[in-house]
């Protein structure tokens, strides 16, 4: 892939931060990192797209199965995990069907007789560690009765796609971690030891979904993503400031009839909100991809390619994860790379099917970039006016065999300094133009504009 990148660095009329408006909007504020899948920083396009990131499916899969008494049917899983820097641990808390009266009941070899279908069913949540995050353990946790025994490792019974997150704004240390699901929220200090449940019924939502929350800074809230039936499955949402008390929930995304919007568990990544939107396709097909949608604010959210899977199910009919796919709540972004856990199954939503814990790998700020629509013609992509803070100017992109090079203009666009261009698929790669000349933008609005040749970029950073 080739990629040139002209970035045009124009001071407006030689003012300083937030002088100048354009049509009435205040230029872009200093960002840690810049994702262009943010519609806020574009101003106009040429002849580029915005096109999904390429996953990798992990050559360890499937990471484990269910293979406990207490786990007859992992269903969609649920699972949330995340690497603990403390403990240097990997914890994955999941949410199987403890008890599927009809799996039990129904040996394999006699299934493709009779069709599933819920019967007597009680989903609980699990718990796995992991070194690597690759090989998992289901430890014996000696805490919760399952049939006279505690050893296994149920954490909480009685739920439905229970949500769970270390919570580092928390300073009460026994909520440090935190559980939400249907119509009730529960506390931990250490993720294992749970309180009652707390009933928050006034979210008024059937929440039979993965439901998931957080701590959003811009709001100085927590938001709790779950799900509506309103004639078909529709992503709702509801915030509270003390994690108890909660809005009634309201619907803030919605698929069509033939493609419902299933779950969505939604992770704030560097200045946006992104959300792993898992899609029930209809019309007899059954299965359940993960799409791509992102939000400023929580609230409004736009689609990244609807229709089209960041994780696909697999070809192969009974694959591991051919019939669905259900991400987890948040990827862990580790090693040089972005960690997308999923739970998978190899039959139909609502089939007899078989179910595993998954992982599919992206390069760092991979989730979408631009690329040119017509590979025959060159791409433009153009910001609107943001502040310079004067720091080396560095890139991220996928152009292996090809180059990146950066501009410099000044007001009346001229050129000020041009890199040497810089080659192959990078990742904060420094472009290169001399410091001396970039400092001098510092405080100053300024813009970027990015030429594409058969290559796409994802985000641009300013920083040492």
């Amino acid at each position: 892939m080739v990629l040139s990148v002209v970035v045009g660095l124009v001071a407006q009329n030689g003012g300083q931060a937030g002088e100048t408006l354009v049509d009435g909007v205040p230029p872009v504020p200093v960002r840690s990192r810049y994702l262009l899948l943010d519609r806020r920083l574009i101003d106009r396009l040429d002849n580029a797209q915005l096109v999904l990131g390429s996953i990798k499916k992990h050559p360890a899969n499937p990471l484990f199965r269910e293979d406990k008494p207490w786990e007859p049917r992992f269903d969609n899983l649920y699972a949330n995990v995340l690497h603990d820097e403390q403990d240097k641990l990997y914890k994955c808390w999941y949410s199987p069907f403890i008890r599927d009266s009809l799996v039990s009941e129904t040996p394999r070899e006699r299934r493709s007789e009779v069709r599933y279908g819920d019967r007597q069913r009680e989903m609980g949540v699990c718990y796995a560690v992991s070194q690597d995050g690759l090989k998992w353990e289901k430890p014996e946790l000696g805490l919760v009765e399952f049939e006279g025994s505690k050893a296994n490792n149920l954490v909480v019974r009685k739920t439905h796609g229970a949500g769970v997150f270390k919570d580092v704004h928390e300073t009460n240390p026994d909520r440090r971690y935190k559980m939400f699901y249907a119509k009730a929220v529960r506390f931990s200090p250490d993720g294992l030891r749970w309180s009652d449940a707390v009933d928050c019924r006034e979210i008024d939502a059937p929440g039979d979904t993965h439901n998931n929350a957080f701590w959003s800074p811009e709001l100085k809230k927590y938001v709790g993503i779950t799900r509506l039936r309103e004639g078909q499955r529709t992503v709702g949402r509801t915030e509270s400031t003390d994690f108890v008390k909660w809005t009634k929930a309201v619907e803030v995304l919605r698929g069509d009839p033939q493609r419902q919007s299933y779950a969505m568990p939604v992770f704030r990544y560097s200045d946006v909100y992104l959300g792993l939107l898992m899609i029930l396709r209809g019309g007899g097909e059954d299965r359940v991809h993960c799409e791509l949608a992102w939000s400023a604010d929580t609230l409004r959210w736009e689609r990244i390619e609807p229709g089209k899977p960041l994780i696909p199910n697999a070809e192969v009919q009974g694959a591991y994860d051919w019939g669905c796919v259900y991400a987890a709540a948040t990827p862990i972004v580790r090693d040089g790379e972005i960690r997308l856990y999923y739970g998978g199954s190899n039959g139909k939503h609502s089939g007899w099917r078989d179910g595993f814990l998954c992982l599919a790998t992206l390069r760092p700020d991979g989730f979408a970039g631009y690329e040119p629509v017509d590979l025959a013609r060159q791409a433009a992509v153009v910001t609107r006016l943001m502040v310079c803070p004067g720091k080396p100017l560095r890139i991220t992109a996928d152009a292996a065999g090809g180059s990146v090079r950066m501009a410099l203009l000044d007001a009346d666009s001229r050129t000020l300094a041009i890199s040497e261009p810089v080659s192959g698929d990078v990742t904060d790669q420094p472009v290169g133009l001399p410091q001396d000349v970039v400092a001098a933008q510092t405080g100053r609005n300024v813009r970027l504009r990015v030429e594409l040749s058969r290559a796409r970029v994802y985000s641009f950073a300013f920083g040492n």
